[in-house]
């Protein structure tokens, strides 16, 4: 919930950051608190308050209490370190990987299972899968094609908005669309998204809590992680989407009862038949 609210402050209305900033600088006082000693230690209404927790994916106070106190309780430090352009290498390489294992564990930690549950059996039904994402979102589109081809599932990746647009409005009531936006607020993929539910296609995101792409999937895997884009393309994220893909691929093979090791080995065969033999 902290990532989540850090990810997305700088999105929010003057007012709502006001109390991101209270809830991040004091989150175990802001547990304990009332909507009322919230909205006076921020200096805005009891409504603006309540808009604030909806605005981050929430249901309303309680519900972000709640959620708060569950990612107070997990144990996972929330530290925030900045890549500097004057860190040593060896330090660089301490903030990236920390980052990186401190989200990976904040998205095992956090991962709904009613809604896994469902992404699989959506997928697992489908007759036909899309991949949608643009940028570092769209490699890891290219990625999901490579891993769920080798299922036996006719799919495919597409990182170009046109061809998306056209596409998903042919997909049709046996297809699914896996959508990926760290952001989730980008109009032409949210477009995509559209054609593709008025087709009738069921659609499932990656995406952060909160974000437009969140609200119009069918079923949203939630990935809240905090990028610091100051000096390099978001990585954590991408890192978090893989990792996802992964439970993913593994989970669909075993519910539509694919051999996964027998189709990996009968996929590979043409690839290590190309590969010149080792010398004696």
């Amino acid at each position: 919930m902290l990532e989540r609210i850090r990810g997305m402050q700088s999105g929010l209305r003057r007012s709502e950051q006001k109390i991101a900033e209270v809830v991040l600088k004091r989150p175990h006082s802001v547990v304990n608190a009332s909507v009322a000693e919230v909205a006076r230690e921020a200096q805005v209404s009891q409504p603006t308050v309540v808009r604030f927790c909806r605005s981050i994916g929430c249901a309303g106070f309680q519900d972000f209490k709640l959620r708060l106190a569950q990612d107070l309780a997990t144990g996972t430090p929330y530290v925030h370190e900045e890549v500097r352009p004057d860190d040593p290498v060896v330090d660089v390489a301490a903030k990236v990987l920390n980052r990186s294992i401190a989200s990976l564990t904040r998205v095992r930690n956090h991962t709904n299972p009613e809604a896994l549950d469902q992404a699989v059996r959506i997928l697992a039904e489908a007759q036909r899968m899309e991949f949608y994402g643009f940028g570092a979102s769209g490699v890891v589109a290219m990625d999901a094609q490579n891993k769920f081809f080798r299922l036996g599932i006719p799919c495919v990746a597409y990182t170009d908005f046109h061809v998306q647009a056209m596409s998903a409005t042919l997909l049709g009531p046996n297809a699914a669309a896996l959508v990926i936006s760290h952001t989730g607020r980008t109009r032409e993929l949210l477009r995509s998204v559209d054609l593709a539910l008025d087709s009738g296609a069921k659609v499932v995101a990656l995406t952060s809590g909160g974000s437009p792409l969140a609200e119009k999937a069918t079923v949203s895997l939630l990935v809240d992680v905090v990028e610091d884009t100051s000096m390099y393309t978001p990585m954590v994220s991408r890192l978090a989407h893989l990792a996802m893909l992964d439970v993913l691929q593994v989970a669909v093979a075993l519910r539509r009862g694919v051999n996964l090791a027998e189709s990996l080995a009968r996929s590979k065969r043409p690839i290590r038949e190309r590969r010149l033999g080792q010398r004696g």
